[in-house]
């Protein structure tokens, strides 16, 4: 035991809460000896150990990654408050969980971007490690800093702190990258010479500061070029080109303390085509690709074999659009039934198939079923591209309670554009609705928990260029609901209002907002995506103190031909066919599932015209 280890497990950790999410050494997690590694990794996750370790995406690089005989792969996690104020106290650097090893001392630390509220965690970990914050400031000793994930599509808000964005699928970008960076570190390259070299070498490695951004004098982006020849005017995104034959960990890290999903995941399909407007995964993430059934029962068997969880998650954008979904619900109920372990899925689809999809679900426990309808008028489904109808919700639903469900969850965005009080009435209307239909079944109301989310406009979507609602009217929408829902056994849950906002601030951001971000993070914003640490007051003074006006971010009505911050970022998902996708959402218009229509020319994969390869 190292002398940082055996002092924080002595004095420190006996003083924290939950105090198993700093010690490591869990199941399956791997230690490997730092003098036989070549290249050494720390995953960030700028959030606490309970979100952080149900995340899939840092469980499957961290294997992919700690497969490699060259590479030792380590995690860390925010710390919370009270571990964060005893580190300060006793001058503890931020270490990794593996080895207790301090975070400056690895070659490369890579941050996942999953939300946009985790960006002051970032600032705070880096700070905590003895890292420079501002990348700019950096010395040769110091570690790469990466990032990486959903958000890193978008990635001008955090320029000035990240060395380099890996965009798209890590799978593909991560093992290149160690490639590289060793070949330039056994070359003795300096700092800098690394990153451009990366730069160069990656189509899908950016890094901002070798990108010079010009604007108008409206405050508009004029254009972002590279400041250096051999440096790509559009970073590409890295896109796995078959699931079955990329890495998936089959020993996952099992952790000793409760996390918000303490189950198996398996990842059964990546990518949607359903085209819902306002989707930005959906969009990003295309084309489809599929596992296949023999190949998700092979991973389950392993991944229960190696762990003992009683659940497995079968996970998908869209599952309900898995084209063998019956044969693989056949399969896993015969395989896994027997053993008690239960099936679940996120969030279904409503189609003409979700009638049949209880009975497939008929595991052993039935917790709440996970409906996402969006919109609850068939006008505002046709806007934002969500093509379900009342009658096949109500007959999934039913068939639902009548195989035992007594739950059922609603998703709802409110502020969607051309929204009006009517539609804000049905999404009340339709809850009732589904209550009854358990009455008419069984004679007692049915429960209905309703998540409603505001609509947050995001990049690469048809509905980039859209304003976002006001602060004021998404507090009228509020009231509106509750107004509306008198039942007891209807239950609404509606997320924090200013928390939404500033989402919408950053989703849309350009690398401006990196003086925000430094000033809201001096001033003590951590952990802004959970109530009880943020301050929206806090944020709106960081924007008066540092002169920038933040509803230029989010109230405003963008132009058609008006330069984004993400436009140098390609998802495949080509600019064409989101402007497309809007003027269909002014007409009502349906644009269908490419699986089973016609190519809409999206550009993302070799169907499309537009698609390109280079």
């Amino acid at each position: 035991m190292n002398a940082l280890k055996r002092f924080t497990t002595e004095y420190i950790l006996p003083q924290v809460e939950m105090p198993g999410q700093y010690i490591g050494e869990e199941w399956n997690s791997i230690v490997k000896a730092h003098p036989g590694a070549d290249i050494k990794i720390a995953l960030a996750f700028p959030d606490t150990y309970s979100i952080g370790m149900s995340h899939l995406g840092i469980q499957i690089l961290y294997g992919l990654l700690n497969e490699r005989k060259d590479t030792a792969c380590e995690r860390v996690f925010a710390p919370l408050n009270d571990m964060e104020s005893l580190l300060r106290k006793h001058k503890i650097p931020l270490f990794s969980l593996e080895t207790y090893t301090p975070l400056k001392e690895f070659d490369i630390l890579g941050f996942s971007l999953q939300y946009e509220l985790s960006y002051t965690n970032i600032l705070n970990m880096l700070d905590l490690s003895g890292i420079p914050v501002m990348a700019s400031e950096r010395k040769e000793r110091d570690p790469l800093v990466i990032a990486g994930g959903p958000a890193a599509i978008s990635p001008e808000p955090l320029a000035d702190f990240i060395d380099i964005f890996l965009v798209g699928d890590g799978e593909e970008s991560l093992p290149q990258l160690i490639e590289l960076w060793k070949d330039a570190k056994h070359k003795n390259h300096s700092r800098t010479e690394k990153i451009i070299s990366l730069a160069r070498a990656m189509k899908n490695a950016y890094a901002p500061s070798l990108y010079k951004v010009a604007y108008h004098h409206d405050n508009t982006i004029k254009a972002i070029n590279p400041m250096l020849d051999g440096l790509p005017s559009l970073i590409r995104s890295a896109s796995v080109k078959d699931l079955n034959k990329t890495y998936f960990p089959t020993r996952p890290i099992v952790p000793y303390v409760k996390t918000i999903h303490d189950r198996i995941t398996i990842e059964v399909m990546r990518g949607c085509t359903q085209g819902c407007r306002f989707c930005q995964a959906g969009m990003s993430k295309r084309p489809t690709r599929p596992r296949t059934v023999e190949n998700i029962l092979h991973l389950a068997e392993l991944c229960y074999a190696h762990t003992g969880h009683n659940e497995i998650s079968l996970a998908s954008l869209s599952i309900s659009d898995y084209p063998f979904l019956k044969q693989l619900m056949d399969r896993m109920n015969q395989i896994f039934s027997p053993r008690y372990v239960n099936i679940s899925f996120p969030s279904l689809r409503v189609n003409e198939q979700l009638v049949l999809l209880p009975s497939q679900l008929n595991t052993v426990r039935k917790s709440g079923l996970t409906l996402a309808p969006e919109a609850a008028t068939q006008t505002l489904r046709k806007i934002i591209n969500k093509n379900i109808s009342d009658d096949d919700l109500y007959k999934g639903i039913g068939e639902a309670f009548r195989q035992g469900w007594n739950l059922v969850k609603l998703y709802f965005m409110v502020g969607l554009p051309t929204e009006t009080d009517d539609d804000i009435d049905a999404i009340a209307r339709l809850a009732y609705n589904v209550s009854d239909l358990k009455k008419n079944i069984s004679g007692s109301f049915g429960q209905v928990n309703i998540s409603i989310a505001p609509f947050v406009p995001k990049a690469h979507t048809p509905f980039q260029w859209h304003p976002m609602v006001t602060l004021r009217r998404i507090k009228e929408i509020r009231g509106r609901l509750f107004d509306r829902v008198r039942r007891k056994c209807i239950h609404i849950k509606f997320h924090n209002a200013e928390r939404s906002i500033l989402e919408g601030i950053f989703a849309r951001g350009d690398r401006r907002l990196g003086r925000v971000i430094y000033q809201a993070w001096q001033d003590g914003c951590t952990f802004d995506a959970w109530e009880e640490h943020f301050n929206f007051q806090k944020w709106m003074d960081a924007f008066q103190k540092v002169g920038i006006d933040w509803t230029f971010y989010v109230h405003r009505q963008r132009g058609d031909n008006e330069v984004f911050p993400w436009d140098h970022i390609s998802c495949g998902v080509a600019k064409p066919f989101l402007m497309q996708e809007r003027q269909k959402s002014f007409n009502e218009g349906i644009t269908p599932d490419c699986r089973t229509a016609e190519c809409p020319e999206c550009g993302s994969c070799a169907r499309s015209k537009s698609f390109c390869t280079v």
